[in-house]
């Protein structure tokens, strides 16, 4: 999974030792090199470096991850999960990635056909919908 080049200028970044509370929606592309404790929504591509802690839920374009992330990860073009990453929830993309060593749990569906991608992230969002709001209740 390569970045096109107009995925090269980073629009947003939070620093090493920077911890953000709170949802986030963002323009663009994202380097995470703290800690984030909320969702995320960009139309762009995200870095989650190898020092970094996300939990929430991610939603890009494409996303690399290199550090921790608690939480479902959907990303329409790709994940590619680095040998120094845990995930630990759900992956949703057309193009999944994984390096040796790479600490994952959950589900993850990959299917690079367009209609058949939807229509499994469809299902996939409405079983997870229909569960935690079981759980809650």
């Amino acid at each position: 999974m390569a970045f096109r080049s107009d995925d090269i200028s980073i629009n947003t970044l939070v620093g090493s030792g920077s911890f953000v509370k709170g949802d986030m929606k963002v323009n663009g592309f994202i380097r995470i090199d703290g800690d984030i404790d909320g969702n995320l929504e960009t139309d762009g591509a995200v870095i989650i470096s190898e020092k970094a802690r996300f939990r929430g839920n991610l939603t890009a374009k494409s996303v690399i991850v290199g550090g921790i992330i608690i939480g479902d990860i959907t990303a329409k073009e790709g994940v590619k999960l680095l040998s120094s990453s845990a995930v630990v929830g759900n992956i949703i993309s057309r193009r999944v990635q994984m390096e040796d060593k790479v600490i994952f749990h959950g589900h993850c569906i990959s299917i690079e056909e367009e209609n058949r991608y939807a229509t499994a992230v469809d299902t996939f969002l409405q079983v997870k919908a229909i569960r935690d709001k079981a759980v809650i209740s």
